[in-house]
This record gives structure tokens, sequence and C-alpha cells, in this order.
């Protein structure tokens, strides 16, 4: 069926609705090099600017999703469950609930991104495993996933090809930072991996994509509204990003602090989210009667070392090395470290997640460009968080990097996250709402 581009970018300018059928023309057009840059910019801008609804945002998610291969994982016995975060800082959890799920049976495809800027990728903290492979043909996607119950690797070209493109179109058109746009790119790669339910971790705060709650709720209920037109069970929680995520930011620094969190030495607030996620993960994977017992097992999986167990069991299936996940002292170390101390008494009254991202970036833990090396070495240890007391001269945090230039500029934007009061503040609640197909509930103690 052909349409008149002119006519379609004209339609949603004036705010009107446009078709499943028109908007599948259009994702299909620009995918096979038929239309111009130009009038799908227009068609971004005028989306951006007038907003999609429900039913638009559900089309474009299925045209993104076909313009490429959508596994079939039906030769997998289980119902598949995969976990999707909107990044932030010292965000590790994948790494973490994914092993936890798997050891009960309930298989998790995981198809990840790459960090760019102050937010960390799953794919770059698992390449800091030396050997550990995420580049693979689905085939062999395929095959570790029956195997091991679980499987960590990159986006194929096959997979969603046109939100790959729209998405490089959106960052040079200012149109990134639409709710839609953002759901529409987020579900069609999380539906092409082949899973029957999927759960969200939408996060807010300043070393979140979304400042504001508010915006959050409105992505997350995008997400699941998505989700369950495509007949996938789905869940999202919203939860807390102005201060990182556990102790240690940075590839290789996030995996130690992950296998410590897998044999129960996980810091409280990673913790409580993974538990969370991995918790409902179990029972939309049918292995739980509810999310609690959900929760109940997936503590049970730490404590009595499956989960572990686990992880190396897909380390070694994608060729990472063992050995340094048991033994940290035989990782190649940063060749230079640093402190920073509190300069009076107190309390730790805000870190400010973005600054501590940026820092750590600053010294080679992330990407400026999408073509900057990684250096898995590099990073930042907190040493306390918020409402943590502190005396003067107390390390506040130690940075690692094997980039001597960097320190300096490091150490200025981590003394600025740190702000110290006299007066102990409100712990930060780290999980506020639970948002399902029946609405938006808040999370209580």
């Amino acid at each position: 069926m052909s349409f008149n581009t002119v006519s379609l970018i004209k339609k949603k300018r004036d705010r009107q609705s446009l078709t499943n059928e028109e908007i599948a023309y259009l994702i299909k057009e620009y995918t096979a090099d038929r239309l111009p840059d130009y009038q799908m910019s227009a068609f971004l801008m005028a989306a951006f600017l007038n907003g999609l609804d429900e039913h638009e945002a559900a089309s474009l998610t299925e045209a993104m999703l076909y313009s490429g291969t959508v596994l079939d994982l039906s030769h997998v016995d289980g119902i598949k469950v995969d976990k999707h975060s909107t990044g932030g800082v010292g965000d590790k959890l994948s790494l973490i609930l994914a092993p936890i799920v798997a050891s009960y049976g309930v298989p998790v495809p995981m198809i990840s991104g790459r960090g760019l800027g102050h937010t960390g990728g799953t794919l770059d903290k698992l390449e800091s495993i030396p050997g550990f492979k995420v580049d693979m043909t689905l085939e062999r996607y395929k095959k570790i996933l029956q195997k091991c119950g679980m499987v960590m690797a990159g986006q194929t070209e096959e997979v969603a090809p046109a939100d790959k493109r729209l998405y490089a179109l959106r960052d040079v058109t200012a149109t990134v930072e639409s709710i839609p746009l953002i759901a529409g790119s987020i579900m069609s790669k999380k539906l092409a991996e082949g899973i029957d339910a999927l759960v969200l971790d939408v996060k807010f705060g300043a070393g979140a994509f979304m400042k504001k709650q508010e915006d959050a709720r409105k992505l997350a209920q995008s997400l699941v509204a998505i989700g369950e037109d495509f007949g996938k069970k789905t869940v999202a929680y919203l939860t807390n990003m102005t201060q990182p995520l556990g102790y240690k930011i940075g590839n290789w620094l996030e995996v130690e602090e992950s296998m410590e969190a897998l044999q129960g030495e996980g810091p409280e607030d990673v913790m409580e989210i993974t538990h969370m996620l991995s918790g409902t993960m179990i029972w939309l994977g049918g292995e739980a009667e509810t999310v609690k017992e959900g929760i109940a097992m997936s503590k049970e999986a730490v404590a009595n070392g499956q989960a572990f167990e686990k992880w190396l069991e897909l380390t070694r299936e994608q060729g990472g090395d063992t050995e340094v996940l048991k033994d940290f002292e035989k990782y190649n170390k940063a060749k230079y470290h640093f402190t920073i101390e509190a300069q009076e008494s107190g309390y730790v009254r805000r870190l400010d997640a973005y600054k501590v991202g940026i820092a750590s970036l600053e010294l080679g833990a992330g990407r400026k460009t999408k073509d900057d090396e990684i250096d898995p070495a590099a990073g930042v240890v907190l040493q306390k968080k918020v409402g943590g007391h502190l005396k003067k001269g107390e390390t506040l945090a130690t940075g690692f990097t094997n980039n001597k230039e960097s320190i300096e500029i490091a150490v200025e934007t981590l003394e600025d996250a740190f702000e110290i009061k006299q007066q102990k503040p409100s712990p930060l609640t780290m999980i506020t709402h639970r948002v399902d197909r029946k609405g938006v509930h808040p999370i209580k103690d």
C-alpha cells in the first residue's frame, strides 16, 4: 500500500492521528532508503511536538519490530522473561538478577546495549570480564539460552534495524526526549527477543534519563500499555536514581560488586531493587504464586549459592574467565588512583548521581562519542552515600584510571557531587510505584 509522504507529515503536523498502515508505510520506506532523512526528520519533529496516542505508539512499535527478525524461542521450554532498565549510574542489576531468575528455570533472553554519556552499558560491563563474548549469531544466541537458561548479547543487525536508524536520526534532530518515541524504541527491541513477559525498571532523578518522577511514570505507563497490547505480561517499577546504585561505578568495578551481590554481600539499595525485579520475573515466569513469594525465592537463590553458580556457568559458555570473578586480585588494576576527602564533619545530604557518572566517564569508564574506547578498570568507589556520617578528612570516594591527565577534572567533579550538612537527611525511598495494566500503585513499606 502506497501513501503520499508529504500528506502524512502534514496530517501529523496538524495533530491528527495516523493509521497503523500509514505508520507502517513510513517506517518501511525509511528502512528501505526510499524515504529521505529530511522527510523522516519532519515526521519525527511533528510527532515530538504533537505527541502520539496509544494506538500510534503501538503501531510505531509494531512497524519497527517487524522491520527485522523477530526471534522464535518456542524450542526453549518455559515462559521467557526479560528485564529492561532505562539506565543510570552504577546500575549493574542485570548481572545480578538474570542468574537469580534463570536458576529457577525461568529462561532469560537478554539483548543489551552499550553506555553513552554518564550512564553505563551492560555490554561494556560484560566485556570487562576477560574473554567474555557478547557478539554472536542469532543461532548461537538461541543455543546458549537453551543450554544455560539465560544469555546476554548485543543487538545484531537483524533485530529492529528501523530502530537503530531512527535513533541515530532522533539524536541529531533534537527529538530524543519524546515518551512515545522512547517507548517504541525500547519495546521494539525487547519484543524482537521472543519474550513472553517483561519487567521494566524506569528510573527518575539526577542520574536518570527522566529527571522528574512524573515523566518516569508517563514513560512506564506507555511501555506497559505497548507490552500488554502485544499480549506480553508487562510490569514496571519506578526507582530512584538521585544517587548512584551501590558503591562501585565503572565497568569492572560493577562486575566486582555484582559478584559480591551474588555471594550475599550486595549493597542494600542494589539488593532491594534486584529482589523486587527478580521476584517479579520469577512470578511472571510461573515459578512463584505471588511477587512476594518470588522475592523470597530470589533471596534464597543468593543465600544458597545457586545464582552465583548460574553466573559462572554462563560466563564459561560465553568464553569468560571465571577465575577473576572468584579472585578480584587476578584482574589487571588501573595504574593510578586518588581519593577525595571530606572538608568538614557531618552527614552526606546529597550525592549527585549525574556528577559521579561524569567523573567516572572522565576517568575512562564511559564514552563521550560512540567511537571512544572504554577503560574497563576505570571508575569510582564510593565510601559514603546519602545519610552516611563522616569526620573531616575522612575519605568520601576513590577514583581509578589509566589516564593520569583525567584525574584533576574528575576530582573537581566528585567533590562537587557531595553535599555535607550537620542534620541527618531522611532515607531515600528506592522503589516508589508499580505500574501494570491495572494502573499505577504506590509501593507500601
